[in-house]
């Protein structure tokens, strides 16, 4: 009799659900230990699985933006990859990326961090990227990319820990070192920071867990969904250019499309005074109209983790 009780009452809910348009909110598992980087660390301790817990439920239910993180992540994960491999950086710390610009190249903060790894003017530079009103190549997927691992490697050197690398490219390896030192601390974790710091580690196995399999939390995307890809072809520039309007016609796309494949351009103009040389990336005229046919599948989404 009981179980009919129950039965009955599962079956109300279904139909008030569906009658009233009410969605049935559910809490996800939280895993004893993820891995990030080689290092297993354990979500038992209540803070940790709590921290944990957080920004799980904030990814999942966060609908529109974590669904354009999967569909970026598409796109953007096969040129992080191979990047981060030839530097010997962990795959995981693809997911500092996601956290940090959720994977638009455009993304500017309001402290003036700029692209998919939010760099700060002066960090860029002192990593060898070109910052000016004209090229600011924080904004170039595949340098910032190099840039942000030399910081990632110069901040192993001084901590052999990826964990603890992980924070200080949000708080810095000044405020991690000195805070590790007052605090009597061997991980970043145990650290008393404000709060952003405080969840970043947490935020990145949040969307490591998520991304690995959407599925578990709902999403279901449809493979012709995804953005096809765009191959381009490459002009070399080593002089100035006295109107990008005119240069972009004159190779056969509008201004629009060269900013949209060339986030790093700034301005109309290029002074290059110095002669630089500049890889300026032309869409190919076949693959601007969409062709389901030309999607690639990035080996996260061609299994049932988020396929229907």
């Amino acid at each position: 009799m009981r179980i009919f009780k129950l039965f009955t009452i599962f079956v109300l809910l279904c139909v008030v659900s569906t009658v009233f348009g009410v969605q049935i909110v559910t809490s996800f598992a939280i895993p004893e230990k993820i891995e990030f980087s080689g290092q297993s660390i354990s979500l038992s301790r209540y803070d940790m699985r709590e921290r944990f817990d957080r920004e799980q439920i904030i990814i999942a239910y966060n609908h529109s933006v974590s669904l354009m993180i999967i569909k970026r992540a598409n796109r953007y994960f096969p040129v992080i990859e191979p990047i981060l491999r030839r530097n010997g950086i962990p795959q995981d710390f693809k997911y500092l990326a996601v956290i940090e610009s959720n994977l638009d190249p455009r993304a500017l903060s309001g402290a003036q961090a700029a692209g998919l790894w939010q760099l700060m003017p002066k960090t860029a530079e002192q990593f060898g990227l070109e910052v000016n009103n004209e090229v600011d190549e924080r904004y170039h997927i595949e340098k910032a990319t190099e840039a942000a691992c030399k910081y990632l490697k110069s901040a192993y050197i001084k901590y052999e820990n990826w964990a603890t690398v992980a924070v200080s490219y949000n708080a810095g390896m000044g405020r991690i070192s000195t805070e590790l030192d007052k605090q009597l601390a061997n991980e970043a974790y145990d650290l008393l920071l404000g709060s952003e710091s405080s969840r970043y580690l947490f935020r990145i196995l949040a969307m490591k867990q998520f991304l690995e399999n959407p599925r578990v939390f709902g999403y279901k995307i449809e493979r012709e969904h995804f953005y096809h890809t765009i191959t381009t072809k490459t002009v070399t520039v080593n002089d100035s250019v006295n109107n990008w309007i005119v240069w972009a016609a004159k190779n056969g796309i509008s201004y629009a499309q060269l900013k949209d494949f060339n986030v790093w351009l700034r301005d109309t103009k290029l002074t290059n005074a110095n002669k630089k040389e500049y890889k300026i990336q032309i869409p190919e005229k076949n693959d601007l109209n969409f062709d389901k046919n030309k999607i690639q599948l990035h080996n996260y989404f061609s299994i049932e983790s988020i396929l229907n």
